[in-house]
């Protein structure tokens, strides 16, 4: 079986520091943990199939029609669904950017083209569709980026979702990063979601809300024949009763919310100062990770200090001395950087 590479593996390294996943700072909500603990009682029956209680506080939050709102096992759940569901011939793809796109398109035999985006600063223009070959039948981005933590110009993203709509491209856009950035309505394509058909959008409350091991997504979209296209092709009981309870728990957190995000705001410039001060290569990522460039064995290094940062050498695109480290609270941030700064090449 192929090996699934990402960050977050303390199970394989016990009693780390983890940097290698970008969760809020603050930790999960203790009333998402206190839902979830208080829906066990309930574990002899099967959870709701249609995910009402959630879709309908989902429908709130986002301000959309829960007609347009599908859930999910995460995101990565969706992300195989929908690809299921469409079964692609052609497809495009930015590198780097998260395995999963390009790992579910596979599996359904569809042919991968990749954007080289190292070409452009990791940057994505207005060149995106214009690849040579046949036209794409499906289109993957994530603003911003993982790993990069790059956001698209949203004039640029505009143009985009409009020349896949005209050319009947269906555009999936990852926005499940986009909760620790400044002007996140800026960014955001939900609002033309009513008038385009051909547009997905994926959210995950795993970043959001420090929940990754509950595994709950959800994807935004108009076009209903899509949406039970998908409905077919998912598992029955994808998302438990613990995830289920725990999500409609976790979105009455707003302020929680706010504090993390302020939080991220505030570490990320900071650390960003001090890691290219260290000697780091550092990117501007605009997320609650920072992509940046270094020693070779710089995370091999950095457990030797009992911290687990993330190696981005398995993404595409992207080779050795590729790293990317989450922004935590400042006190673990300082603990991240002494131990950089232990590295002989670096000060």
């Amino acid at each position: 079986m192929k090996e699934q590479i990402h960050g977050g593996d303390v199970y394989r390294h016990p009693g780390v520091l983890d940097f290698s996943s970008n969760m809020n700072p603050l930790g999960t909500p203790p009333a998402v943990t206190e839902a979830a603990a208080r829906s066990m009682e309930q574990i002899a029956h099967y959870p709701d199939i249609q995910c009402a209680a959630l879709t309908e506080t989902l429908a709130d939050y986002e301000q959309v029609p829960r007609e347009q709102i599908i859930c999910g096992n995460g995101a990565a759940d969706l992300i195989f669904s929908l690809v299921q569901a469409v079964r692609p011939g052609n497809a495009l793809v930015q590198a780097p950017t998260f395995a999963e796109y390009a790992q579910a398109l596979e599996a359904v035999g569809c042919t991968v083209s990749y954007y080289d985006s190292s070409r452009r600063d990791f940057r994505i223009d207005r060149d995106y569709l214009d690849m040579p070959g046949e036209s794409p039948d499906v289109a993957f981005l994530c603003n911003p980026n993982n790993p990069t933590g790059f956001l698209i110009e949203p004039k640029v993203l505009a143009e985009i979702a409009e020349v896949c709509d005209k050319r009947g491209i269906l555009l999936v856009v990852d926005e499940c990063f986009q909760d620790f950035i400044p002007d996140e309505e800026k960014h955001t394509l939900k609002s033309r979601l009513a008038q385009n058909p051909h547009l997905f959008l994926l959210k995950a409350f795993t970043k959001r809300y420090a929940m990754a091991g509950l595994r709950l997504g959800y994807g935004l979209c108009s076009n209903k024949e899509l949406l039970e296209k998908m409905g077919r092709v998912t598992q029955p009981w994808n998302v438990s009763i613990p995830a289920q309870a725990a999500g409609v728990a976790a979105l009455r957190e707003r302020e929680y919310v706010r504090k993390g995000r302020g939080i991220v705001l505030e570490e990320l410039a900071w650390m960003k100062r001090e890691m290219a001060a260290a000697g780091l290569g550092v990117y501007d990522s605009q997320a609650n990770y920072i992509f940046f460039r270094g020693p070779e064995d710089l995370k091999e290094h950095c457990l030797e200090q009992g911290v687990l940062i993330r190696s981005c050498s398995n993404y595409p695109g992207l080779g050795s001395g590729y790293f990317r480290v989450a922004v935590r609270r400042h006190g673990e941030n300082q603990v991240l950087l002494r131990a950089l700064r232990l590295h002989p090449d670096l000060g």
